[in-house]
């Protein structure tokens, strides 16, 4: 008898096992979302924990290039976004991630990226936050911007005024500037040359026809307009003028941003905190210090998302009455 109690006993726990990652999965509704824009519509994908509480809800701003609303783009599949919204589900906070304009299902929006600007991202971001700011399912909205995502983030939130920002891996420096020291040490120096003298023509607003091809990537003639948009921004500027309860956080093995730039973050508003990650990169996991090891995790979809970054969001959402103590 005891024999058969315990075989019991183990194919319970064995079910239980097979079944547990399906009930896990059940806690939250995945579902599709458009926002209308002045050219048509961006698509995004809205993950809700199942409650019928009102529950508050981050808007995840991707960060640059044609990146979609997982957080890959043509040259890294890493499902940033995607892991993090479904960390920030398991928190009890619903999320939006949407396909940028020209990229993914909004691609319809942008066809030809010679007309994109800033100002684009950011009207895209107010619409997304009108939207969920009237829908009765969400009891508060918080903008959430990961690298360039975070100036997109600081520059809606003044016209948004959600109830949180937070900047993930925002540049602390002119996008311009932070190129620079990207490309330092990177190329020969006759390329860098030229790609110091394309930046400071950018800078000028002007565009050139002609870019060596081993920099076509950063600074094809399609995407120069942009540029010259992007480098006209200040980031520290316009974290300054949020007023929104504002949460800092930078990973120490950035190999894009640096700590630095957080500091400068920081630096612009006294009053927001600063949560810096031992070990987090910057698509959000834990890496190795080598510059392979970061590397490799912009193709590593299967890595977890750094506990601390959702330690660090809930106790900031919680300790600003945003996110209710119980979740």
């Amino acid at each position: 008898m005891a024999y058969f109690l315990s075989m019991r006993f183990f194919l319970l726990i064995a079910l239980l096992a097979m079944f547990a990652p399906l009930a896990q999965a059940q806690t939250w509704v995945n579902q599709r979302m458009t926002v209308q824009v002045s050219d048509g519509h961006l698509h995004g994908s809205l993950l809700l924990p199942k409650t019928d509480a009102p529950l508050p809800v981050a808007l995840l701003i991707a960060g640059s290039g044609p990146t979609d609303r997982d957080g890959n783009n043509p040259l890294g599949h890493n499902d940033s976004l995607k892991r993090l919204a479904q960390a920030l589900a398991k928190r009890g906070i619903a999320s939006v991630r949407y396909d940028k304009r020209g990229v993914g299902q909004s691609q319809p929006v942008a066809p030809d990226e010679s007309q994109l600007k800033v100002e684009d991202y950011v009207d895209d971001a107010v619409a997304w936050s009108r939207l969920l700011q009237a829908d009765p399912r969400f009891s508060a909205l918080v903008l959430i911007g990961h690298s360039e995502g975070a100036l997109i983030a600081s520059l809606a939130e003044p016209t948004v005024k959600p109830a949180a920002l937070i900047s993930l891996a925002g540049s602390g420096r002119p996008i311009d500037a932070l190129l620079r020291e990207q490309l330092q040490g990177r190329l020969p120096t006759a390329l860098l040359a030229s790609a110091n003298y394309l930046i400071d023509e950018l800078n000028a607003g002007r565009i050139h026809q002609q870019v060596p091809e081993p920099l076509q990537v950063l600074f094809r003639l399609s995407v120069q307009p942009y540029l010259i948009s992007l480098f006209q921004e200040d980031p520290t500027a316009a974290f300054a003028n949020t007023t929104a309860p504002a949460l800092i956080i930078q990973g120490s093995h950035d190999i894009q941003v640096s700590s630095k730039d957080a500091q400068a973050l920081k630096q612009a508003r006294a009053d927001a905190e600063l949560a810096l990650i031992k070990g987090m990169g910057h698509v959000l996991r834990i890496t190795p210090q080598d510059s392979a090891g970061q590397v490799a995790s912009y193709n590593s979809p299967e890595l977890p998302i750094a506990h601390e970054l959702t330690e660090q969001i809930s106790r900031f959402l919680t300790e600003h009455g945003v996110l209710p103590a119980s979740s």
